[in-house]
């Protein structure tokens, strides 16, 4: 009984070794073929047509179907919710009603916004704010925003927001550079550059 049980296993094992290697000039047979050809591609790769599709009645198909958009009225973990209002002048009124989503700011993502703000905002408004950085002191481009003054320190942080979104006049829209999370961060670093208003040092003086 033990000898038919060894031979058994021995003929199996044979069977499996001649089945998996039937072709020294082609590959054993795939089992999983969405894991063998990966959806992942690099960028700005063409995606193979024969291996891939995103062709929503090829589902079921010999061909792998791939939707590379992500599902409607989907966002990303961690990400905010979209901004809804439209770039008009009706949107911009309404932009004062939005309240920024970030209540508070923790100092690593503060310094992360001063980082930020240096390398997409200071070339014009200037390290400060003050609307005196390099290009605007150039003299090539005028109309740009001293942030420092007083309609800027009024200034709804959703107004704030819906001007680095949308742009607004000489200054063009950031919002495939920024984030939307970066973008509110924007606005917090952008309030500690801006002098504290003067009724806020009033109370403070008298208490």
């Amino acid at each position: 009984m033990k000898k038919i049980a060894t031979l058994s296993v021995v003929v199996l094992t044979m069977s499996l070794a001649f089945v998996s290697c039937d072709s020294k000039r082609e590959p054993g047979k795939i089992y999983m073929p969405d894991m063998t050809y990966s959806r992942a591609y690099e960028t700005y790769a063409e995606i193979d047509s024969s291996l891939f599709t995103g062709d929503q009645s090829m589902r079921g198909s010999s061909k792998i179907y791939y939707d590379n958009k992500p599902v409607t009225g989907t966002i990303k973990r961690g990400e905010l919710f979209p901004y809804t209002l439209p770039n008009d002048s009706n949107g911009y009124k309404m932009s004062a009603m939005v309240k920024n989503p970030l209540d508070s700011i923790s100092a690593a993502d503060l310094k992360e916004a001063g980082r930020l703000f240096n390398i997409n905002c200071a070339i014009c408004h200037g390290e400060k704010g003050a609307g005196n950085g390099p290009i605007s002191t150039s003299g090539k481009i005028g109309g740009i925003a001293n942030l420092t003054l007083d309609n800027y320190i009024k200034m709804a942080d959703g107004t704030m927001f819906h001007s680095i979104t949308y742009g607004k006049n000489n200054m063009g829209s950031y919002a495939s550079q920024l984030d939307r999370n970066q973008r509110w961060m924007m606005v917090k670093y952008i309030r500690t550059l801006q002098p504290k208003p003067a009724s806020a040092t009033d109370s403070t003086k008298t208490k």
